[in-house]
């Protein structure tokens, strides 16, 4: 059984494990990495200890050395395909990698007490604006955690406007449905133009009265799925919750790691070694980092611009008719690679070819 996840979630509802689920799999995206038009993110997957070794990439364990003592040990998965040709299922590029380490910094500073916190507030935004407009639409979610729908008959683009103008973006589903959902980042401000983007009276009052008698801690789905099991428990997760603290701990990291400060780096083809400082702020920027994938095109006129250009440049330089810049690792790009081979035989009739030989040396 599989199951796909929010990981925020999980620190509210009852873990997937709990139900007997073998495989879940996510994204990391919620774990402090901004939206940047729809990745990349770390994508997450997790097994049950009886499938563990049928996981691609590497198992760090623990064992003991000839000596006594504590020793972590590597056991190579199928991985990459210099390591393991001839079971070779996965390629972890550093695309993914830098991002899991944002989510994984995210998680240490946070610890399990700071991530519930968060999930909590979330939740509680989610009630506060699913009692409010209720009153006006009706409300579809029976079981929600921070995403709710509404059915406003034919006031669904007269509501879309109006939240638009409010600087909110909601979901537009069907015919007559409006989807809502809540974010770390949704401030007091964005309520109060939510509210006014679906008319209810008086959103200011509305909130300052529903606050003060809403308890953020409370929950408003089945308690049965109600999480009771602990989670983040390595003292790592629950020692440094401080700026001075996280700082620290990244330092003592980084002096255990071999990087172009230090060394040359042997192995690995990856860019984003080698990217300048320069080359990496802008993607922090917020008019890049925190522009929605669901955005309105006319809302992103400029970032669909900026690819446009860099993939025009690129067919330039190459000499090809056009340039992808979809793929996010060299996994995206031999298999984009092995897309436009397929469509080049169908194209020309050869729509027999369909095997793909992979030489072992």
């Amino acid at each position: 059984m599989i199951a796909a996840a929010d990981l925020l979630a999980l620190t509210l509802l009852k873990a997937p494990g709990d139900f007997g689920v073998d495989v879940v799999v996510g994204t990391a995206q919620r774990f402090g990495v901004p939206m940047n038009f729809g990745g990349p993110h770390a994508g997450f997957l997790a097994t049950s200890t009886n499938y563990s070794r049928k996981m691609p990439g590497r198992i760090i364990g623990v064992s003991v050395d000839s000596n006594g003592n504590s020793a972590l040990r590597m056991a190579m998965q199928t991985r990459e395909q210099h390591i393991r040709r001839d079971k070779a299922t996965s390629n972890i590029c550093t695309a993914q990698a830098l991002l899991a380490n944002i989510a994984s910094a995210y998680g240490t500073y946070h610890g399990p007490q700071g991530l519930t916190e968060i999930a909590q507030r979330i939740h509680s935004l989610t009630h506060l604006a699913a009692t409010a407009i209720s009153g006006k639409y009706e409300l579809m979610s029976g079981d929600y955690f921070d995403t709710i729908t509404f059915n406003c008959g034919e006031d669904r683009d007269r509501v879309v406007k109006a939240c638009e103008e409010e600087g909110i973006n909601v979901r537009i589903m069907g015919e007559s449905f409006i989807g809502l959902n809540f974010g770390e980042t949704f401030t007091r401000d964005d309520m109060v133009g939510l509210l006014k983007g679906f008319g209810v009276d008086n959103p200011e009052e509305t909130i300052q009265s529903m606050s003060q008698t809403l308890d953020w801690r409370q929950i408003h789905f089945s308690s049965d799925l109600a999480r009771t099991s602990l989670f983040m428990t390595h003292p790592v997760f629950n020692s440094h919750h401080s700026e001075t603290q996280m700082l620290r701990y990244l330092k003592y990291l980084e002096n255990k790691d071999l990087s172009l400060n230090t060394s040359m780096i042997s192995l690995g083809s990856c860019t984003m070694k080698l990217n300048a400082t320069m080359e990496m702020i802008p993607v922090t920027w917020p008019e890049i980092a925190h522009i929605h994938p669901f955005a309105p095109e006319h809302q992103t006129v400029g970032y669909r611009d900026m690819i446009r250009d860099l993939s025009d440049n690129l067919a330039k330089i190459t000499g090809f008719d056009a340039i992808s810049v979809q793929p996010n690792s060299g996994a995206n790009g031999e298999y984009a690679g092995l897309l436009c081979i397929k469509r080049f035989h169908e194209e020309n009739g050869d729509h027999d070819r369909n095997i793909c030989l992979v030489p072992m040396r």
